[in-house]
């Protein structure tokens, strides 16, 4: 028939109608086991290019003779990122001409970039620390203890040590005698404990609960209504204390809340977003548990490093200043467990252990810690305005660490 006859298309080679119809639907076609026998094979390539091997090969350059007497020299340019979020400032502690009592205020926050990228924008408000302070004896490891043992049981005497001594910032008044299972102490005894402390010290004050969310949230509330006007920070508001009523007496006596979730960021917004029917966001700092060196270190700052990263790419919900309980260093055994020789002296090693988990939340972007060695709270310190200084280091005190022996 003769629409089924052979006929003949551009490349001469006879095709069927239907098949060559039926090959005008494609761009493209892939044959399997397919041989070919020409004599004479012409390849076109289009704009894509000419495969590897058909290239003419690289240019090498000639061999350097000798061994190079130098570096090269490149300018290295640091770029420069702009973040559409911006960390919420967060005032703590209330001077006379405030309504309060303190000596001065401080104020945290306000971070437009990651932590210490001096490169894109300067520091505002540098971090600060706040000393642990206790309204009973608590077993401490040897290294604390030695540089307190003489005011221990007295929280004033030890908040003027921590400030007058220690350069604390701040002081965090741990109000542990409330505990139902240790003392059960009263509203107003821990009222009369932070009126001590209050006048032995002018600094902004933390007030610390004993983790009863019913108990700390009656003693938060006897304590924001006695110190009314002083922008004390109330440690803390947790998703099972009643937080519409702690919010409330939060904003209406003039104080701020440290919302703490457990390392879930899901957890920290959902408390964050209740907190904001009855606070500002300038009344809330974020508290995202802190986990030390030697028991889960890395999940802090990371969680810590989402964090600020997300408020600065504007979470709003999440654009609030950080604080660490970083004495929680002194929970890993290593910072106070008696060990083989070439890991002491524990007077030494305990230190550090807090400072190494500080430091490495301080470039996560914590804005508060709270400390409780005098030598790590001075290392911290230093640190700190070492980087706000701007100094460079002398490359050459490193230059040879391969080869150093220690």
């Amino acid at each position: 028939m003769a629409d089924k006859k052979k006929k003949e298309d551009d490349s001469g080679l006879p095709f069927s109608p239907d098949l060559l119809e039926l090959l005008a639907k494609f761009q493209e076609i892939e044959l399997e086991d397919f041989e070919l026998e020409a004599a004479d094979l012409e390849l076109w390539f289009g704009a894509g290019g000419m495969p590897a091997q058909l290239l003419p090969p690289p240019k090498v350059a000639p061999a350097v003779k000798g061994k190079p007497s130098e570096l090269l020299k490149t300018r290295f340019v640091p770029p420069i990122e702009t973040y559409p979020g911006r960390i919420v400032e967060v005032k703590l502690g209330a001077t006379k001409g405030e309504g309060g009592t303190r000596g001065r205020s401080i104020i945290i926050g306000g971070e437009t970039s990651p932590a210490f990228y001096t490169f894109e924008r300067p520091v505002l408000h540098p971090p600060v620390v706040t000393v642990d302070v206790f309204d009973m004896e608590v077993p401490l490891s040897k290294a604390v203890k030695m540089h307190v043992k003489d005011v221990i049981g007295d929280p004033a005497a030890w908040a003027k040590l921590a400030v007058d001594k220690f350069g604390a910032d701040m002081v965090t008044v741990h109000l542990i005698s409330i505990d139902p299972l240790l003392k059960d102490a009263k509203p107003k005894d821990a009222v009369k404990t932070v009126e001590e402390v209050a006048q032995a010290v002018d600094v902004p004050l933390v007030i610390g609960g004993c983790g009863d969310p019913v108990k700390d949230a009656d003693v938060f509330a006897e304590i924001a209504e006695t110190f009314a006007g002083e922008r004390f920070l109330i440690s803390s508001i947790t998703q099972d204390m009643d937080v519409e009523r702690c919010a409330k007496f939060v904003k209406k006596n003039g104080h701020v809340a440290l919302s703490f979730t457990p390392m879930d960021l899901n957890l920290a917004r959902e408390l964050n977003r209740r907190l904001y029917d009855f606070l500002g966001k300038e009344d809330i700092v974020m508290d995202l548990t802190t986990a030390a060196l030697g028991y889960g270190l890395d999940y802090a700052f990371t969680n810590m490093e989402r964090a600020r990263l997300a408020g600065l790419m504007g979470d709003i919900e999440l654009a609030h200043p950080m604080s660490s309980g970083t004495t929680n260093a002194w929970a890993a055994r290593e910072a106070w467990l008696k060990m083989a020789p070439e890991w002491e002296p524990r007077e030494l090693r305990g230190p550090l252990w807090e400072v190494t988990t500080a430091l490495t939340l301080l470039l996560a972007g914590v804005d508060l810690f709270m400390m409780m060695h005098p030598a790590a709270v001075k290392t911290l310190k230093e640190i700190v305005n070492h980087l706000l200084s701007g100094k460079k280091a002398d490359a050459s005190k490193f230059a040879d660490w391969v080869s150093m022996k220690l």
